[in-house]
């Protein structure tokens, strides 16, 4: 299945907004029946058969039954969650309950990719070709959605905040290898900043990243509390929100960007290229001070001169597309990422968001 993508940022970072939840996850109601009543170490029949209403709540493991036995004929394509398989591709058991807990928060592998991305339409999940552009929009905290064509269902959109398609009647999902990096963020100023990084000031930040993650594997339906001074701040990973006396901010969790293995860029390169066949032109985009996207052009004789075109730009993508390269405007260097997708100024350090459309 040919891709070609549009990133959808247009979505700004309140500092205060409660009203609106940045991410799908919501409570259940309590009142509501339970399909499973009691705990025990095996799985779970409802979920087997498509219909559990507990969710994570459920004290039944999640799980393909026919993988836990090693049997299951689906492999990677199965439409349920497998356990992680051990060097000879037998599943993993568990020999106590820290590695049981592990083992949820790692279901879903990879064929020995890094990432897959992945749609269903009611009958199997079948791989998105030239997914490196989707994880690369998926990697970045303020981009809220992706717009990928030449799929057999057309054109799909996929919101990142709830991991489902607008308006059509399919399923996405993202498969991991067990070996991402995720990266959490808080808006500040209308701005995602890392947790871990310094402050405007300088000043170090009194939580890391790393261990926001460390108690979401142990825990996700849980929160992660911490001071900051006098202050008392809780990110409750259902709502995706750092709460603290006086004020909300959203939060959210991104995989940091990595390369897929040089076989895989190859064919991802191939069919980003079949999408130019089909008519899709790529077009290179950089998002100016009021917020509106301007295109690369070179530009000579003018008081903004620019070395780079987007068709230059693309051409260096096509080769490298998590690679960098770097060009001039008057005289000042910037570098573009194509895996953070974006452009920085080398003396200054200030950075714009880039995207890469089809038009």
């Amino acid at each position: 299945m040919a891709t070609a993508a549009k990133s959808d940022e247009s979505e700004s970072a309140s500092d205060s907004d409660s009203a609106v939840s940045y991410q799908s996850d919501s409570d259940g109601n309590s009142d509501v029946e339970s399909d499973c009543q009691s705990p025990a170490r095996e799985p779970c029949k409802f979920y087997n058969n498509g219909r559990c209403r507990d969710g994570d709540k459920c004290s039944y493991w999640h799980v393909c039954k026919y993988a836990l036995k090693g049997n299951c004929r689906y492999g990677s394509k199965c439409k349920l969650n497998h356990p992680r398989e051990t060097s000879n591709g037998a599943p993993a058991r568990s020999t106590s309950r820290d590695d049981e807990e592990e083992q949820r928060q790692d279901l879903k592998l990879t064929d020995g990719r890094f990432y897959q991305w992945q749609l269903n339409d009611g009958n199997d999940w079948m791989d998105i070709n030239n997914d490196h552009v989707i994880e690369a929009q998926y990697s970045l905290p303020h981009t809220k959605s992706i717009k990928i064509y030449n799929t057999p269902y057309g054109a799909v959109s996929i919101d990142f905040n709830k991991m489902r398609v607008y308006g059509k009647s399919l399923r996405v999902r993202r498969l991991d290898d067990g070996n991402t990096e995720w990266v959490w963020y808080c808006t500040l100023r209308r701005k995602w900043n890392k947790y871990g990084d310094k402050d405007s000031k300088g000043n170090p930040s009194p939580v890391k990243s790393s261990d926001i993650e460390k108690k979401f594997q142990s825990n996700p339906t849980s929160s992660f509390t911490y001071n900051v001074g006098a202050e008392t701040l809780e990110i409750r990973f259902r709502e995706m929100r750092q709460v603290g006396k006086n004020r909300k901010r959203k939060v959210t969790r991104r995989p940091l960007y990595r390369q897929q293995q040089a076989s895989a860029q190859v064919s991802q390169a191939a069919a980003a290229m079949q999408n130019i066949s089909l008519g899709s032109k790529p077009q290179w985009q950089f998002e100016g001070d009021s917020g509106a996207w301007h295109i690369f052009k070179h530009r000579s004789g003018t008081r903004t001169e620019c070395s780079v075109t987007s068709e230059a730009i693309e051409t260096t993508y096509q080769q490298n597309p998590s690679g960098s390269m770097t060009f001039k405007v008057n005289r000042h260097s910037y570098k573009l990422d194509f895996g953070a997708m974006t452009q920085t100024n080398q003396k200054t350090t200030r950075s714009r968001k880039i995207r890469r459309v089809l038009v």
